[in-house]
């Protein structure tokens, strides 16, 4: 059940009443109830204390945590800050697949940039305490927000994904359940890695997406693991830059964009955005690099016409 936050006066007291948990080593302290307000100015990306557990720096749930409560603070994208709890929820039999699915989010450095638009509107924060079964603990910080310009943080990492709406659901509902995209090509395509390689892992397949025309959707053509992994290899042979998300025009004539979804047998896609006649043209989102006539060669065959 989802638990009311309280008000200001018996903030004061539940404050000071809040109990510690963690290891009796090395951890720090990590609160064991939600706090009674968001601590940060941001719109996501804060957490109230960082845990020491083996991972953090690399995924923002390691390991197998067996418990969930999460936090929620709505408030105003136009006056961030300070918003107060509203209430709370544990989940049980959802948290495995929360953790795992926040787990694969990719982790992003703080130079990598990002184009984020500027919509008022109304946003959530939610803080997620993970709980283990040797009794630490780990909080992670994110939000839902019209812009879907949002941080997620474990206080170590931090993950430019969003899961807004993921989280929402979680927390009215008590259901972790990611929504899939209308049309694999325009999902987001996010998968842990995605920072020291084009393309992490061994993709099962690759589905090759072509801008198309008007107000269509693209099109699309997929291809088999072979022809996935090849492409993979080419891609990740490039020499990378830490992405701007953002590119140069060449001025030549303007050419179709291409997207490539690489599908796994476990976990999410990793997408990689090829935009024509642009410098760097090839962006994952973590990640630039040129194209080459080589790679050209490589993926005009295998893009629908």
């Amino acid at each position: 059940m989802i638990g009311l936050g309280l008000g200001l006066a018996a903030a004061g007291v539940c404050t000071a009443a809040v109990v510690l948990s963690g290891s009796a080593g090395d951890s720090p302290p990590v609160p064991s109830t939600c706090p009674q307000r968001w601590g940060s100015g941001d719109i996501g990306g804060w957490v109230p204390a960082a845990a020491d557990i083996e991972g953090v720096e690399e995924s923002l749930v390691p390991g197998s945590p067996v418990r969930a409560l999460i936090c929620a603070y709505p408030g105003d994208n136009t006056r961030p800050g300070g918003e107060r709890l509203a209430g709370s929820r544990t989940l049980t039999d959802q948290t495995a697949a929360m953790a795992r699915d926040l787990a694969y989010l990719p982790v992003a450095t703080p130079d990598v940039g990002r184009m984020c638009t500027q919509m008022g509107g109304a946003m959530t924060n939610y803080l997620i305490r993970f709980a283990y079964p040797d009794g630490r603990a780990l909080w992670v910080g994110s939000a839902e927000e019209v812009n879907h310009c949002v941080r997620t943080t474990n206080g170590t990492a931090t993950s430019n994904s969003y899961a807004g709406p993921a989280l929402t659901t979680a927390y009215k509902h008590g259901v972790w359940r990611p929504v899939p995209p209308d049309d694999p090509c325009r999902g987001p395509g996010d998968r842990r890695g995605q920072d020291k390689l084009m393309v992490p892992g061994r993709p099962g397949r690759v589905t090759v997406c072509r801008e198309a025309a008007y107000v269509r959707p693209p099109y699309r053509k997929r291809h088999g693991r072979d022809v996935a992994r090849s492409l993979a290899r080419t891609l990740n042979s490039l020499d990378t830059v830490t992405s701007q998300n953002s590119c140069q025009g060449t001025g030549d004539a303007e050419e179709r964009s291409i997207r490539l979804i690489f599908d796994y047998p476990e976990g999410p896609p990793a997408a990689v955005s090829i935009t024509m006649n642009c410098v760097p043209a090839i962006d994952n989102g973590l990640l630039q690099a040129a194209l080459n006539d080589d790679v050209r060669d490589q993926i005009l065959p295998l893009a629908p016409s």
